[in-house]
């Protein structure tokens, strides 16, 4: 069975998810069989596993740092926000059901035992789990069934590391508070602390290093400097989105992104915010479009009937159909090909009340959402002469679209489907194929057909290197012989 050591924070967006990744990486260089693990997360960045179940997105960069496939039991339980009805229970891979907040926390005793599955079944085939908290140690007053930090660590008796963030200020009160809220069994969990995103002189920290360590009675376990090229990685959680890409003035080609309350699987725009001559835009629905605008791209929705209204009731929507009118370019993934349409109906009511919803009306297609939901690893080959290039990723939608411009798909899949719509004029078109713009390819032609310069980006082989670059820089700055020799 492998050793096990568990990661917790001070508080949510402290970095877990990004040393997990380097120290995958980083002991799978030194010949381990790592597994990562994060008992319980929330959000609508996700990613699909082979076996047709779908996992967190920051477990599948973390999986891809260890160098294996991806599986439903490196996060067991995940919640996606959606709508009126609250989150959608994903377990084992698999819909569960829906819940509101408080309903969630009666459910969570009745979760434990799929969690404690899924990590002994990691265990029985690696020599170390790396396993991820969710938000902060110190919130006891969700302590009660708690499966995502000291409830899991107790009942699988892992040992833990503590993180604090330096970059957000207080990281002294917030590790030495968290000492004094947990119960003391459980503080007896923690074997050590690191201090995260220091930025300047360390030696300036020493004695604040010194003083975490004399008031908890945890062993400081490093400060690890701020690493610069983290932005070049997936980032899952949609606090990203709030703190926008830098501008490119020399950019060529300007793309457009509304960004709505439901919004999902965001990191489709990695590969686009890693081409030097790509400026993506994030828009809010109080926002108006910009007039050197040279794609608007609709992406994923957890709750697509609920973002459409969104993007209409701040009157976006007109901007963005006076855009397509002058001959614009518009695209959408997922939920917003589906938001492209001229309807979509939700029948069973699976995003609240049922209704049908008018469209932007840009496809000729209707959609009819269904309480199945399309989890598959997909690849095909774009259909546009100006764009034909193959490609690979993932469909994870519930809902039908059909109509006279899915006939004239967006795609071929590996498997004989047609894939998506595009309009006669070509210059609308939408997809349910999640990761396309990953295909180094595909992403060139399409910004040769938007007028800007090909490809400048080898995406995939990028984040590789940035992995190896992550690993190689917590391996300067922690002790890794010790952090193994504390997992149990």
């Amino acid at each position: 069975m492998a050793r096990a050591l568990m990661f917790q924070g001070t508080g949510s967006d402290v970095g877990k998810s990004l040393l997990v990744a380097g120290l995958a990486r980083a002991f799978t260089l030194r010949g381990l069989k790592v597994r990562p693990f994060k008992p319980q997360n929330m959000s609508n960045n996700a990613a699909v596993t082979a076996d047709g179940g779908e996992i967190g997105r920051a477990q599948a960069l973390q999986a891809r740092a260890a160098r294996v496939p991806l599986s439903v039991h490196m996060n067991p339980v995940l919640l996606k926000p959606q709508g009126e009805t609250g989150a959608q229970v994903v377990v084992q891979g698999r819909v569960h059901g829906t819940a509101k907040a408080a309903a969630y926390q009666g459910m969570k005793p009745s979760l434990l035992p799929f969690v404690l599955d899924s990590f002994d079944r990691l265990k029985a085939e690696a020599d170390l789990v790396l396993v991820e908290g969710a938000g902060s140690a110190s919130e006891v007053n969700l302590r009660t069934g708690d499966i995502a930090n000291m409830g899991f660590a107790r009942a699988a008796d892992v040992p833990v590391v503590v993180i604090g963030d330096i970059d957000r200020g207080g990281v002294i009160a917030s590790l030495v508070g968290t000492k004094a809220v947990i119960d003391a069994a459980e503080a007896a969990l923690i074997k050590g602390f690191v201090v995260n995103r220091f930025r300047g002189d360390p030696s300036l920290f020493a004695t604040g290093m010194e003083l975490i360590a004399r008031q908890t009675g945890w062993a400081a376990l490093g400060l690890v400097p701020h690493f610069s090229e983290a932005i070049r990685l997936p980032a899952e959680d949609a606090l990203a989105l709030a703190a926008p890409p830098a501008p490119k003035p020399r950019a060529r080609t300007r793309i457009c992104v509304p960004i709505l309350p439901h919004v999902s699987n965001f990191d489709d725009l990695d590969p686009l915010d890693a081409e030097p001559s790509v400026e993506v835009r994030r828009i809010r629905p109080h926002e108006t479009l910009p007039v050197d605008t040279d794609l608007v791209l609709l992406i994923g929705s957890k709750a697509t009937i609920a973002d459409l209204a969104a993007l209409k009731a701040e009157g976006l929507h007109h901007d963005i159909l006076a855009f397509a009118r002058r001959g614009g370019h518009v695209m959408g993934l997922c939920g917003g090909y589906q938001m492209l349409g001229e309807t979509i109906a939700d029948p069973d009511g699976i995003e609240g009340e049922a209704k049908i919803a008018r469209g932007l009306g840009l496809l000729k297609v209707h959609t009819v959402l269904s309480p199945e939901k399309r989890l598959v690893e997909v690849a095909g080959v774009a259909l546009d002469a100006a764009v034909a290039a193959p490609f690979s990723g993932y469909e994870m939608h519930m809902g039908v679209t059909s109509g006279a411009d899915a006939e004239r798909p967006f795609a071929v899949l590996s498997d004989g489907r047609p894939d998506g719509a595009r309009s006669e004029s070509g210059r609308v078109a939408g997809t349910y194929v999640h990761g396309v713009f990953a295909s180094d390819a595909f992403r060139s032609g399409l910004l040769g057909a938007l007028g800007g310069a090909p490809s400048q980006a080898a995406y995939e082989q990028g984040v590789e290197e940035t992995l190896d670059r992550l690993a190689a820089h917590l391996a300067a700055h922690l002790d890794l012989d010790l952090l193994f020799s504390l997992a149990r």
